[in-house]
């Protein structure tokens, strides 16, 4: 069975990585014939947490209202799973205040 700051750290990794992603795109969206990166998440129920890779898009340019959603996305993810480690780390506070 995995921690929960496992779950959480491997969340927190995952939406940083499409938030680097995304302002990669947005910053080579100009050039020319650029593809943009995606991210792909992959569930890992076993372990507990996500894995996440960079991909390339199979076609060419930057929508750049996509690229908003993705990063307002990312960085609602990023809180979601910061504020999973810190109910942890308040749940174990308050058993280790129990047991004192």
């Amino acid at each position: 069975m995995a921690s929960l700051s496992s779950i959480g750290i491997s969340g927190l990794q995952t939406a940083q990585l499409r938030l680097d992603s995304s302002a990669h795109n947005v910053a080579n969206m100009n050039t020319r014939e650029f593809r943009r990166q995606t991210v792909t998440q992959q569930d890992l129920p076993d372990l507990g947490g996500t894995r996440a890779s960079v991909g390339q898009a199979s076609e060419e340019g930057v929508a750049l209202e996509r690229e908003v959603v993705d990063q307002m996305s990312a960085t609602y993810a990023f809180k979601a799973n910061l504020k999973t480690i810190q109910t942890q780390d308040d749940v174990l506070g308050s058993l280790l205040d129990a047991k004192a």
